[in-house]
């Protein structure tokens, strides 16, 4: 934890003042003892003396008071960013485990400059959350579904009564065990309830299986989105494999919207990896080797110098490329191995997987980021124009059930922007597969003919039938914007008539503007009760970004 911790030079010195002062004041005492004394009334320079020494004294206990308080403060909220409202994290620990992940959640914030406020869920009650603008809740399950000890005041109070919750944006990382008939049941009871008093999610529920470090690492890449970071320290290293980098295609070139890449990546040799649709690709990026030889010679180092790390040896410019790269200063004039064991692993990047093992690869589909300069971020200019083809890539699989297919063949509704349709496309490539014809797609982006990503796939699957219904909103093709919420509102009829059906609705794609604009469409049609239910029984699941 770091609020509130004064350096040791402000330490010392404020501790040799106080010294100081009562050296002055014991000073003070003692002339007071001087010359004949006895109970007669003091003399006038004995009152002033008093005087002084008494003033000193309270100013003293008042400069103590105002450190605590500002100490108090320091621990509440961050100092780098100034005027913004703290993000409030509450835990909900049986434990200790969930206070742990939300002290972490909230150093990963702060580290963001993002200002922030811990609280444990005893202390919170439904006029802080009304206030609070923005909450995040990291809440275990104990037993069958009961809420932890810590959290039965607010169950009994908080929750037992009605709140006025419109305004506030929250996110709950559930812990549980899938043992347990009711997993992560307590998340998803406060997840319900924040719901149905107004409360919108940032994002949808992240759900931890016996402290499952993948779901733990996807909680961590929210975290870095809310803190506008994407280099955050990974709390546990993901174990990658080798995998090698098959194709690399730009989809859209000339597109006002930023080039946006398809890739094809082989799992290793004699490896048989397994996933479905909904699931995740993490790959470890890397700095350009320019970048790093750059940095190399600006130090006088050798590239090839040997190092070991963990047991594994390696050349140090190998470890730089998978590292945040120091200060040419914090490096001139060491040895390969002490700038080695300083070293911090840049953290891993998440795509949604567009196909499926039996399509002989593992696709994605990723847009160039580009900073403030004109350069690319390192996950996407790492995967979209340093990394060669035929080269390895760090890649690691993650579980996502929070976005597989329902179980049944049942209609099912897909709704994307963007580069969201990479998730989605797996999911047809799945239902197909099944045989499940009834897929009604909804799609958007910016011109047809250049971000009509996997456009020609999509429409041959409609003209054979395996997709019933095609929605494309494709926003400056006309002088009048048209998006994908739009298109879900213009269908309000077959929406409902798909939902009654037992339609399941998935959604890919952006957190801002698309989802928030779809969920509000879906409740505007379907009502808040069809909706809630609908995220009750799994039929409408989000994997937005």
């Amino acid at each position: 934890m770091s609020g509130g911790m004064a350096s040791p030079s402000r330490a010392f010195w404020g501790n040799a003042a106080s010294l100081a002062l009562l050296a002055l004041i014991a000073a003070g005492f003692f002339m007071l003892q001087s010359g004949d004394w006895w109970p007669a009334m003091p003399r006038a320079d004995r009152w002033i003396g008093a005087a002084i020494a008494l003033c000193a004294y309270s100013l003293f206990c008042a400069g103590l008071l105002w450190q605590s308080r500002t100490r108090k403060i320091s621990d509440d909220t961050s100092s780098a960013t100034s005027g913004d409202s703290p993000v409030l994290v509450v835990y909900a620990s049986q434990t200790g485990f969930a206070q742990q992940l939300a002290e972490r959640s909230a150093e990963n914030l702060r580290s963001s400059g993002v200002s922030v406020k811990l609280r444990a869920i005893g202390e919170v009650d439904s006029a802080m959350l009304a206030n609070a603008g923005r909450v995040l809740f990291v809440a275990s399950t104990t037993g069958e579904g009961d809420p932890p000890d810590q959290a039965l005041a607010f169950v009994r109070g908080a929750m037992a009564q009605p709140a006025a919750l419109e305004n506030l944006r929250y996110a709950v990382l559930a812990l549980g065990d899938r043992e347990y008939e009711h997993f992560c049941g307590f998340g998803h009871q406060l997840d319900r309830w924040l719901r149905q008093h107004g409360a919108q999610p940032l994002f949808d529920i992240v759900e931890v299986d016996n402290a499952d470090e993948s779901a733990l690492r996807h909680w961590q890449h929210h975290l870095g989105q809310l803190g506008g970071v994407t280099d955050l320290p990974d709390w546990t290293q993901p174990s990658y494999e080798r995998w090698k980098l098959l194709e690399r295609r730009e989809l859209n070139p000339g597109s006002v919207g930023g080039g946006a890449f398809h890739l094809a990546i082989a799992p290793p040799t004699e490896s048989n990896p397994a996933w479905v649709a909904g699931d995740i690709a993490e790959i470890g990026p890397q700095h350009s080797s320019k970048t790093v030889a750059a940095l190399l010679d600006q130090a006088g180092l050798v590239a090839d110098a040997p190092v070991v790390i963990d047991g594994r040896s390696q050349t140090l410019a190998e470890l730089l490329a998978r590292s945040h790269l120091p200060d040419i200063d914090e490096i001139r004039g060491k040895d390969a191995q002490t700038i080695a064991e300083d070293l911090k692993p840049l953290p891993h990047r998440e795509y949604s997987i567009a196909s499926l093992p039996g399509d002989g690869s593992l696709q994605i589909l990723l847009r160039r980021l580009l900073r403030p300069d004109g350069t690319p971020g390192i996950g996407s200019g790492w995967l979209c124009d340093y990394a060669p083809v035929g080269g390895e890539i760090a890649l690691r699989l993650r579980s996502n059930p929070n976005f597989h297919a329902p179980a049944s063949a049942k209609p099912m509704i897909l709704i994307g922007n963007g580069t969201g349709i990479a998730g989605l496309r797996a999911h047809l490539k799945q239902r197909i597969a099944a045989g499940s014809q009834r897929n009604w797609l909804l799609f958007g982006e910016r011109n047809s003919d250049r971000d009509f990503f996997y456009g020609d796939e999509i429409l041959e699957w409609r003209n054979r039938g395996y997709i019933e219904r095609l929605d494309l909103a494709f926003s400056r093709d006309q002088a009048e914007p048209v998006y994908v919420q739009q298109k879900l509102l213009a269908a309000a009829d077959p929406l409902r008539e798909w939902v009654e059906a037992g339609a399941s609705v998935y959604v890919c794609g952006s957190l801002a503007g698309m989802a928030p604009g779809v969920d509000g469409v879906l409740r505007q049609v379907l009502g808040d009760a069809t909706v809630e239910s609908m995220l009750t029984e799994g039929r409408y699941r989000r994997d937005v970004y």
